[in-house]
């Protein structure tokens, strides 16, 4: 594609275009794109990982997000998956991979006596380019979660966020995606209804 051309492109196809992306790893965080030394599985984020659920909480189909609270493609998809959540529970687990504030932050979330309405907050404030939450105080365990869930990621071979893990509603296979997506192409990734109006 010429650059030519990229100019002409609909403002509606080129945002669709950009929630499609992912952030990558930070320099020096030691992720890497190489293949994980940990098989990918919803078993081993489910014993490992330490996140909070958005959604149905007894529901039978959970879908793993692995963030970074400073990631703008992050917020894209917990907008997305908001009209989802009465199909799924949606586990959101906390990584630290771009910036000095993503453990922070992330840590805060977990450590949030109510982790969606701190989410919300959260990412109200970077859609407004207020850059988060305030990290919170006494949070050293919750730092220590997010730096094991960093590590998870890295083990499962995944190098940016966010990462989606799950199961297919309809086929039970199991599917994963690196990179936000809107809400009627994560609700085809996952098997769920696309709610109406989309």
């Amino acid at each position: 594609m010429t650059f030519r051309s990229f100019s002409l492109l609909p403002a509606t196809l080129l945002a669709a275009m950009l929630l499609l992306s992912a952030c990558g790893d930070a320099p020096g965080t030691g992720a890497t794109a190489k293949a994980g030394s940990t098989p990918v599985s919803t078993a081993v984020i489910a014993a490992e990982a330490k996140g909070f659920t958005a959604g149905q909480a007894m529901s039978a189909r959970t879908v793993y997000v692995f963030f970074d609270a400073q990631c703008p493609h992050c917020t894209a998809l917990w907008m997305a998956a908001k009209p989802l959540k009465s199909q799924a529970r949606f586990v959101w687990i906390p990584v630290g991979l771009l910036n000095a504030s993503s453990t922070a932050q992330g840590a805060t979330l977990l450590a949030a006596k109510d982790p969606v309405a701190a989410m919300d907050e959260h990412e109200a404030s970077m859609q407004a380019k207020g850059g988060g939450i305030s990290a919170g105080s006494d949070i050293a365990a919750q730092e220590e979660m997010v730096e094991k869930n960093t590590a998870l990621l890295t083990r499962l071979g995944f190098a940016s966020i966010p990462t989606i893990v799950g199961t297919h509603a309809q086929t039970g296979a199991l599917v994963t995606q690196e990179g936000s997506m809107p809400t009627a192409a994560l609700a085809a990734l996952l098997g769920l209804q696309v709610p109406a109006g989309l």
